[in-house]
């Protein structure tokens, strides 16, 4: 299963837009209860306002939520990169720390943030693990755990360090696109062969096709046609 997500996602990546390591910590702290697509929106603006840990955490409240207001909970997030960026000045610096056991000490990161931030701002293998990749190694009989941490643990065990970041990419991707939660298109997945939760959504070509999204639907479909 991993070598065909590798085939149909060959170019998969974080989907959310940053420079720099601050600007992707600020952006999947953002991320929060709403898409990448909102959040990358927001942060062109907000980046070009807010380009230090210091600008955060010195921020005039009212200004910084009119900048969050369109993510949602733009109060409590507000809150958040504020937060952030006086710990941040405080105690590394006023530079993001490229160490786990350091980004989790910040408030309001745990270790799916930290992960994210260290694969792909600092290239240091790391497994995300979001909705979408719980619910589809559970799906796939990869483990059988929910809490996040044990399914980071688990999955670790079964593939290379070093694809980690990769994987993580792959199977959001594949989450996001073809094995949503309420309505897989079953029928329209390249992985199809190999899952054992195959039919918990439509298993005919046509109809799951139309659950297909993003702009990689036509190489997705092309892999999964019935030939």
């Amino acid at each position: 299963m991993k070598r065909c997500l590798d085939d149909v996602y060959p170019d998969a990546h974080c989907e959310l837009d940053f420079t720099t390591p601050l600007e992707l910590l600020v952006a999947v702290v953002l991320s929060a209860q709403t898409t990448d697509v909102r959040v990358n929106l927001v942060t062109p603006a907000l980046f070009k306002r807010y380009r230090t840990a210091a600008d955060y955490a010195g921020a005039d409240r009212t200004e910084l939520e009119e900048y969050l207001r369109s993510t949602g909970f733009y109060r409590a997030k507000a809150n958040s990169v504020m937060g952030l960026g006086a710990a941040l000045v405080e105690r590394f610096g006023g530079e993001v720390p490229g160490k786990l056991d350091d980004l989790v000490t910040l408030p309001g990161v745990g270790r799916k943030t930290a992960n994210v931030v260290l694969g792909n701002a600092f290239d240091v293998p790391g497994i995300t693990v979001d909705t979408h990749f719980g619910r589809l190694v559970r799906r796939w009989g990869w483990t059988a755990e929910d809490d996040p941490v044990k399914v980071e643990h688990a999955v670790g065990e079964l593939i290379p360090r070093k694809e980690w970041t990769m994987l993580s990419h792959r199977v959001i991707f594949h989450g996001r696109r073809v094995c949503h939660a309420k309505k897989p298109a079953c029928g329209a997945c390249p992985l199809a062969r190999d899952c054992p939760s195959y039919g918990a959504g439509p298993t005919g070509f046509e109809e799951a096709a139309k659950l297909v999204k993003g702009v990689e639907k036509d190489h997705i479909l092309a892999l999964a046609a019935p030939r």
